[in-house]
């Protein structure tokens, strides 16, 4: 199995949480966005869109964070990211949808490329974009763990399951940005609780091959 990502991308972060947990070992092939080699030739056959990261499997190519975790637990059922449960099931998505689809886009890099070509916004400017988004989401999803009971020492119960491998890697790029995490004490909670184990350790960017 090999994955192609990029230590940065907070989508490849998520992967590599969901490979460790599931105890999956897995070639690491760094893609440098910075450098665009997401969209060299060889690279856009594997992955039309140019993004990270992909997941290749014995000749199966599966594109997209959720898409890939969402194969691993099907190829992979031992260690489960996901409830048994259809409700459980439902909100670990949710969750985890909340963060890849009403975070991500709006505040990740081609949005704050997009937002230097055509307003010219300064990076202050770009971060602020970014941060509101962060803010805006996380009040939320706040809300979604605070007030439900299926919430424990996780986002679902006593056990790591798909929504913590989403929320650990917009964590990390909220720090970076100085989000102020105040507000959101039941995320602060649950991320500190990820944190300590070692499959969310061993994931974290600066622990990649490829970071510098």
């Amino acid at each position: 199995m090999k994955l192609h990502n990029f230590h940065r991308s907070s989508a490849s972060f998520r992967v590599r949480i969901a490979l460790n947990l599931k105890g999956i070992a897995y070639e690491y092939i760094p893609v440098n966005l910075m450098r665009g080699e997401s969209h060299a030739p060889t690279y856009e056959k594997l992955n039309p869109q140019g993004i990270v990261p992909t997941l290749e499997d014995n000749g199966t190519i599966v594109q997209q964070s959720l898409a890939i975790c969402e194969y691993l637990e099907e190829t992979h059922p031992a260690l489960p990211l996901l409830p048994r449960d259809p409700a459980g099931r439902a909100r670990v998505r949710a969750i985890a949808l909340a963060i890849a689809c009403e975070i991500h886009p709006v505040g990740g890099g081609r949005a704050q490329n997009q937002l230097a070509a055509v307003f010219k916004a300064t990076p202050e400017q770009r971060t602020e974009w970014m941060c509101h988004f962060i803010r805006l989401g996380f009040g939320a999803i706040e809300r979604m763990l605070a007030e439900a009971k299926e919430t424990g020492r996780f986002c679902h119960g006593d056990g790591a399951t798909l929504a913590d491998a989403f929320l650990v890697p917009q964590v990390y790029n909220a720090e970076l940005a100085k989000v102020d995490l105040t507000p959101f004490p039941t995320i602060q909670r649950i991320s500190a609780e990820c944190n300590k184990v070692d499959a969310f350790i061993r994931a974290r960017p600066e622990h990649q091959p490829d970071a510098t």
